[in-house]
């Protein structure tokens, strides 16, 4: 599970993200509450942190990385930053023993997609489309051929846009390992809808296992 900490300035980030960070900012979240948030919910689902540099910068390499090891969080997800700056966030996060997980876009080219791979560990963050993240009604071509230019060991994982079961099991066809799904889980429990957040995301495991099967099926 994806476990973003609420940001002034989310500049990946769509309307829905936004908004919900400013609430919880009001509300009295920061670092500190984050992370013990993350150590009540760790004996649940494996957590990855999602957020800006400054932050991380803010709290020192070193003290972030080992907070995340602390408090259940196996990975980072960080879009702001470069990846020829990861260097010394990299050394934290090894000696903590938490992943630094990058992010490749639809227009980064073939070469620089290496370069971002082989810096990358967990898995590998398939950005869907250009801009900031957000429900969108259909899948681009471009994240298909996406999927299929970048050539890793690592596990591929699509995020940005995808808020349908159909969504997921499409990306899972086309080569992905995992959907990631952000804004539409934030609207439903902005709205209070549990039930309906439980229900999508019934939906969206029961489509991607159907779309595995049937690509097992394929292969036989």
């Amino acid at each position: 599970m994806e476990l973003g900490l609420p940001h002034s300035d989310p500049i990946a980030d769509g309307p829905v993200i936004q908004a919900a960070a400013m609430r919880a900012i009001e509300a009295g979240m920061n670092t500190d509450v984050y992370f013990d948030v993350a150590s009540k919910i760790r004996a649940q689902v494996p957590l990855v942190f999602m957020g800006y540099y400054n932050m991380i910068l803010r709290r020192g390499l070193e003290k972030f990385a080992g907070d995340c090891a602390d408090s259940g969080i196996t990975g980072l997800i960080v879009p702001d930053l470069p990846p020829e700056e990861t260097g010394p966030l990299r050394a934290a996060c090894e000696k903590a023993e938490v992943d630094l997980i990058s992010l490749v876009a639809p227009n980064t080219p073939p070469e620089r997609i290496s370069y971002i791979a082989e810096g990358s560990s967990g898995f590998l963050y398939l950005v869907a489309r250009a801009g900031v993240t957000g429900a969108r009604a259909d899948l681009q071509e471009s994240t298909k051929a996406l999927i299929e230019r970048v050539k890793t060991p690592l596990p591929k994982a699509v995020g940005f846009g995808i808020s349908t079961p159909e969504q997921a099991a499409e990306v899972i066809r086309a080569g992905a390992d995992g959907a990631i799904v952000g804004s539409v889980c934030v609207d439903l429990i902005s709205k209070g809808d549990l039930a309906g957040l439980e229900d999508l995301i019934r939906r969206m495991k029961a489509a991607i296992l159907e779309a595995v099967a049937v690509e097992a099926a394929g292969r036989i």
